[in-house]
């Protein structure tokens, strides 16, 4: 926000935009159609789609689909599912990189007969080799100096088709010394012998991300580009393309923190390793952190959405705790669902001085606190189910439900007493047998438990979600990488984090029978048992499945601030916040990126990397093994961002 009010003050980039009702700024959202979105997309969404219309603008809808190798049509229509579903509209302003394929082509022309810009026939070993390391300089390709016009001949002719895939690049030329390794003649197209999901068997080469977003952002006329911070390092090649183009309103990128939330794994190819290896049903399975995956778990857009105001728009790079998005889905639902009583662990209690076939009906509330929201009426007769949980043989005096000896109410119903039980060979408790006291519907008792008529309830499957992975993981977060960049044979580590009891299917739960008229999408909640939804894939008539959202037991965050009391309350303001998060930069300020990564240790103290460079960025691991280079150039990009800050001081 304070970036935009300064493009819009007096002397501003974007001062002259001002007066332009429903065009001041131009945001956009440029998701590439590879895969399904994820809960970090929905940060992404949230902010420009809000920004825009905070400020009187617009912001586009725009399909980075240059890579036809991993993109699908059905990618396209599940991202404008996702974007709707979070209340966000594009309207007329729907876009496609592919749509600019012809001016893309063009300005890569435009680079070659500038010389800026040639043909590379190197191999991709040798392109690997030579572009260096983040320790040592790259080496200029051999074909680097060849003629404007043999640049211009071969890059036509891999137009054509001509040549086959990994034949020949098109490289910028920019500096094979630079310590930014995106600057070291980056590849802007390539061959591609793929039919493309919109323009078909047209084109044999296609533009890599690099070169094609921001050129789309300066063809759209955007404003404001604004991405994570794993494109903080690429800001470089994003503004040597759009200096060296004859680009007429010149985009500028800003660079924010992602989203990452414990227990949950927000990046593509991780989630795309889940549903490949089987772990998951889809996509959208209840389980996946993807925006799919958060609806038909049963989350709503509001309780999303006010998570991700919630979390802010920082610099920082910083992991959530999802207590904090357990917290908003709970008050979210909590106001506005509906009241359900279903046994998900039956024990079968039969109340012996009840007449046999005798019924009644019980008029209960559909939410306790809001009148408005209506009665139902539910079932009574002489046999109920009980949860298993809400009988002990054995029990302590503090224990108020079912037992030996004592006493406990039914929900809107009667309070029964406890008169025998019945068990099965292994000594297993199968029936309690009670007696119930006339009359007594509006007693007081300490002990309330829910119910379900066996006569009249009705069986559904539920099914039980606990999250992915293990209790207070998180799966470290992707780094952006160049296409082809190879794949550190350690990424599936992380599927070890995944925890084996994530999904527990009931099929012998009892629940109220309206709930068999329940629709996709239906939610309620199961009374002492937690947030339900119906399954989208439920059979229409047929048996439905329930999945849960979430708990009823409070979240951590919201014990936290109950504890904390006011104090903590206000050290989340967000003034206090920003007042924190500028500490930390004057701390980060006094650092020397010389020394960050040597006192660098583990939880037991010991060091956490064994040799350096020259400029003290790591090597080799703890154990003295060699980093891989995508562990060397992530560590290379933190030290050259440190290195600016500290120089700054």
């Amino acid at each position: 926000q304070e970036i935009i009010e300064a493009d819009l003050a007096p002397g501003g980039r974007c001062v002259e935009r001002s007066q332009k009702t429903g065009d001041v700024i131009r945001t956009r959202f440029p998701p590439e159609p590879n895969g399904y979105l994820h809960i970090g997309h929905a940060k992404s969404i949230t902010i420009n789609f809000s920004l825009a219309q905070m400020y009187g603008g617009r912001c586009h809808l725009r399909f980075d689909d240059t890579n036809p190798a991993a993109e699908e049509t059905e990618f396209v229509e599940s991202i404008q599912e996702d974007v709707k579903w979070l209340g966000f509209d594009w309207g007329e302003h729907c876009y496609f990189a592919s749509s600019y394929f012809d001016q893309l082509y063009e300005w890569a022309e435009h680079l070659i007969k500038v010389g800026k810009a040639y043909v590379d026939s190197e191999n991709r070993e040798e392109m690997a080799a030579h572009r260096g390391s983040v320790t040592t300089p790259g080496t200029e390709s051999k074909f680097r100096n060849r003629s404007v016009k043999e640049n211009l001949d071969l890059f036509r002719e891999m137009k054509a088709g001509k040549y086959q895939e990994g034949e020949h690049v098109l490289r910028m030329k920019g500096d094979m010394k630079s310590s930014n390794m995106n600057m070291r003649d980056m590849p802007i197209y390539r061959i591609l012998h793929k039919e493309h999901h919109r323009t078909g068997n047209k084109w044999k080469v296609y533009p890599l991300y690099d070169f094609a977003h921001g050129q789309e952002d300066a063809i759209e006329g955007i404003t404001h580009s604004i991405c994570t911070l794993e494109f903080e390092l690429h800001r470089e090649l994003y503004n040597w393309f759009t200096a060296n183009l004859p680009i007429e309103t010149v985009p500028v990128q800003h660079e924010f923190a992602r989203l990452n939330v414990t227990n949950f794994v927000t990046s593509k190819r991780k989630l795309k390793k889940l549903v490949d290896s089987k772990v998951v049903d889809g996509w959208d399975d209840p389980r996946m952190s993807t925006i799919s995956g958060l609806r038909r778990r049963g989350v709503t857009p509001e309780a999303l959405k006010t998570f991700i105001l919630k979390c802010g728009v920082t610099k920082g790079i910083s992991v959530t705790d999802v207590a904090l998005l357990e917290d908003c889905i709970i008050k979210d639902l909590d106001a506005k669902v509906e009241r359900r009583m279903v046994v998900l662990d039956p024990l079968k209690v039969v109340i012996e001085n009840y007449p046999e076939g005798q019924e009644e009906a019980f008029e209960a509330m559909n939410h306790p606190s809001n009148p408005s929201m209506g009665t139902r009426k539910i079932m009574f007769a002489r046999e109920v189910w009980i949860e298993r949980s809400d009988f002990r043989e054995e029990a302590p005096d503090s224990y108020f439900r079912l037992k030996p000896g004592g006493e406990v109410k039914l929900r809107y119903g009667f309070v029964l007493k406890f008169e025998n039980m019945i068990k099965d060979a292994t000594g297993k408790v199968v029936e309690v047998r009670c007696s119930y006291v006339p009359g007594s519907r509006e007693a007081k008792c300490k002990g309330v438990i829910h119910w379900v008529s066996s006569k009249h309830g009705s069986n559904h499957k539920v099914r039980l979600y606990d999250y992915l992975l293990k209790t207070d993981e998180s799966a470290p977060p992707e780094e952006a990488e160049d296409e082809g960049e190879e794949v550190d044979s350690k990424a599936d580590d992380f599927l070890k984090l995944v925890n084996p009891d994530s999904l527990t299917e009931l099929t012998d739960a009892k629940l109220e029978a309206l709930l068999s008229a329940a629709k996709p999408f239906d939610r309620f909640q199961f009374e002492r048992n937690g947030y339900f939804v119906v399954d989208k894939y439920s059979a229409a008539g047929g048996p439905l499945v329930f999945n849960r959202i979430i708990g009823l037991k409070e979240s951590g965050f919201a014990k936290e601030e109950t504890v904390a009391g006011s104090a903590t309350a206000q050290a989340r303001s967000r003034k206090d916040e920003q007042a924190k998060q500028a500490a930390d930069k004057e701390a980060r300020k006094k650092i020397d990126p010389r020394e960050m990564f040597r006192v660098q240790t583990t939880d037991d103290g010991k060091p956490l990397y064994a040799q350096f460079d020259d400029d003290g960025v790591p090597t080799h691991d703890q154990n003295g093994e060699a980093l891989n280079k995508t562990r060397c150039k992530k560590l290379k990009q933190e030290w050259e961002k440190q290195k600016k800050t500290f120089e700054l001081k």
